[in-house]
């Protein structure tokens, strides 16, 4: 199909919706780009999904049953080589209560975690709310402009009481995407100190650089699938986050059935327009996400060149992956970045939450007209007074 098709240059009207991006600024003229979730219909396909279930008329208790399980584990294996079974598959109301638990399932009080920093504020704050340590180990840049894995550094922060390794991949906020050569020495590294290995790969499926593309780090060889806790959903890539259903993959027995046990009594069923959404997403919705990845393609340029040639205070790195632009905004001395932002009319995500201070994130997942007036706002706020 031709991105003709779908419109992503418009968008419904999101306000008074319960949005948490758009009714954020209530009153006040400020253009959100922020939070994570796209301004743009989902799939028609998904849309009509919904609808069918909708119709049926009864919304009952719901059970992970064949539509979205065969649907997840032929995605699986035809867009990304991995031969999963049924019984490797939890289905969640969301990752972020995943990553804490996992916390929970795979270590004990006084542990600690690591992960490599900035990244999405959860991996940072679960281990403290199941009252592990967080070990942060910096990301360091591979050459002028790529972020890779410190393994130097990881090598000298683990601990003998350090049980997981928490990893964003792709990741967010930089928007890297990790090569096999980097997967397999964390695989090793975390084979070397007996760590779990828990992959949040929520953004795998919006590589928008031809030149990469994503390996799950549960297919680099059996050693590393054997410790490795998969964490998906098809939320980022069709903006279906309120729908609430992602899944993790864990093929190790023992380490299934401790997380099995932890969620008991804590995760409920995912309701039925989740499932719904999740398998037609899965089963009819590439040719959208196709047409989605050269709209971002295009968003992203725009941002690239914007940045590069009206706000070049700012530094912005190439990325591979996501629409969640990371700026480093420290050049410009503010002393609260996102309120000085929101003052000119445009909402960021701010960098500290992510252990990046005088950092912001933007997402252009959304219409061009959109992108670019919250981009001329930026330069207005940035330019001399």
């Amino acid at each position: 199909m031709n991105e003709t098709i779908y419109n992503f240059d418009s968008c419904p009207e999101r306000k008074g919706f319960g949005s948490l991006k758009w009714d954020k600024y209530k009153g006040r003229d400020i253009l959100p780009l922020w939070v994570a979730d796209m301004d743009f219909r989902s799939a028609p396909e998904i849309i009509d999904a919904l609808q069918a279930r909708l119709d049926h008329g009864v919304f009952g208790y719901t059970i992970p049953h064949e539509a979205p399980i065969e649907a997840v584990l032929n995605y699986l294996e035809g867009r990304h080589g991995y031969a999963a079974r049924a019984a490797w598959l939890n289905f969640l109301p969301g990752l972020v209560p995943a990553i804490n638990l996992c916390c929970h399932a795979f270590s004990e009080p006084g542990d600690s975690v690591m992960t490599a920093t900035p990244v999405y504020p959860p991996f940072l704050s679960a281990p403290d709310y199941a009252q592990r340590e967080l070990i942060k180990v910096p990301l360091c840049l591979n050459g002028a402009d790529q972020w890779t894995l410190d393994f130097d550094a990881m090598e000298a922060a683990v601990r003998p009481n350090t049980k997981l390794f928490v990893l964003c991949s792709p990741h967010n906020p930089v928007g890297r995407v990790f090569t096999q050569a980097e997967l397999t020495q964390l695989g090793e590294f975390c084979e070397r100190h007996d760590l779990v290995l828990i992959s949040d790969e929520i953004h795998c499926d919006l590589i928008f650089d031809p030149e990469v593309s994503h390996i799950m780090t549960a297919t680099l060889n059996e050693s590393v699938a054997q410790r490795t806790v998969t964490l998906m959903a098809p939320s980022k890539t069709y903006n279906l986050p309120g729908l609430a259903c992602a899944f993790s993959i864990i093929e190790n027995s023992r380490l299934r059935a401790q997380f099995q046990k932890t969620i008991r009594g804590i995760i409920t069923e995912v309701n039925c327009f989740g499932y719904a959404g999740c398998a037609a997403a899965y089963q009819y919705g590439e040719p959208w996400r196709q047409a989605l990845l050269a709209y971002l393609r295009d968003n992203y340029a725009l941002v690239r060149e914007f940045i590069e040639q009206e706000i070049p205070e700012i530094t912005f790195r190439p990325m591979q992956a996501t629409y969640l632009a990371w700026f480093d905004v420290s050049a410009l001395g503010l002393k609260d970045p996102v309120g000085h932002f929101e003052e000119a009319g445009v909402g960021l995500s701010d960098g500290a939450p992510f252990d990046a201070p005088q950092h912001l994130r933007l997402n252009f997942g959304c219409p061009r007209h959109h992108l670019r007036a919250g981009l001329e706002r930026m330069k207005a706020a940035v330019a001399p007074r």
